[in-house]
């Protein structure tokens, strides 16, 4: 049963299009790793241009499928997550709720 809301804007999957260098039809993995800045401490989320085993969640935008694999679903908590343009620093912005 998929729990998160997984949310890309536009403008955040013409970001990874573009830094990534993504064709349509490519998937780029959100997962947990060690690190800072997000919603649980002493993790955050990292990405990768991967091919999906087991999808937790996905959105597909522009041609691009975004998606959590069932592994990481333990650090969303069932929320939802938005992947968006920080305007000022103009790369992407994890939102969590």
């Amino acid at each position: 049963m998929n729990y998160l809301k997984l949310t890309v804007t536009k403008s955040a999957a013409k970001w990874y299009k573009e830094e990534l260098s993504l064709q349509n039809g490519d998937h780029v993995r959100f997962y947990v790793r060690y690190g800072f800045g997000g919603h649980i401490p002493g993790f955050s989320l990292g990405i990768s241009v991967d091919t999906p085993t087991d999808i937790y969640a996905s959105t597909e935008v522009d041609g691009v499928k975004f998606y959590v694999e069932n592994k990481d679903a333990w650090y969303f908590d069932e929320g939802a997550l938005k992947v968006k343009i920080d305007e000022d620093r103009q790369e992407p912005e994890f939102i969590y709720s």
